[in-house]
């Protein structure tokens, strides 16, 4: 069943645009005006055959994602990944250790129901600016501006994987 909605997942390109795309960027660069963090976004719409004969689990990629995309290379350790991918259904955050014992699990699960929620009420773009806004939130309590580098480390615009 899962090999199915993998062959079948829709277009990354289709399901994010090139004006939704836009929306997010601009989301991350404003909150990152409020908080010493770094957020990123990456969306896939499937996983590769072999992943999927592996088992891979969408949390394993989500951790895969964090290691490629280097959102872990901050200079406090404060990164955070918004992951969806979209054959499964999955949202996965994966926050850097610099975290670690601030934020909760019940926070970040939070987080991913809410988005969860809008996503399944087809506001896609709606869901992912949810999340990026909550989890600079979560950010700002523990980061708050300037106490991060003071270059924007990393990419603000969402990742196509």
């Amino acid at each position: 069943m899962r090999a199915w909605r993998h062959f079948w997942a829709p277009s990354v390109h289709r399901a994010f645009p090139g004006e939704r795309l836009q929306a997010i960027t601009e989301a991350i660069t404003a909150g990152e005006q409020h908080h010493g963090g770094q957020v990123m976004f990456a969306v896939e719409a499937d996983l590769p055959w072999s992943a999927l004969w592996q088992g891979v689990t969408p949390r394993e990629r989500a951790e895969h994602a964090f290691a490629q995309l280097r959102t872990w290379d901050t200079e406090h350790n404060n990164g955070v990944l918004i992951y969806l991918l979209l054959a499964d259904h999955a949202i996965e955050l994966v926050a850097d250790r610099g975290l670690r014992g601030k934020v909760g699990e019940d926070q970040w699960q939070a987080v991913c129901e809410h988005m969860q929620q809008q996503l399944r009420e087809g506001a896609v773009q709606d869901a992912v600016l949810r999340a990026v806004g909550e989890v600079s939130d979560l950010l700002a309590r523990h980061y708050p501006p300037g106490s991060g580098s003071k270059d924007d480390g990393l990419p603000n615009t969402p990742q196509l994987l």
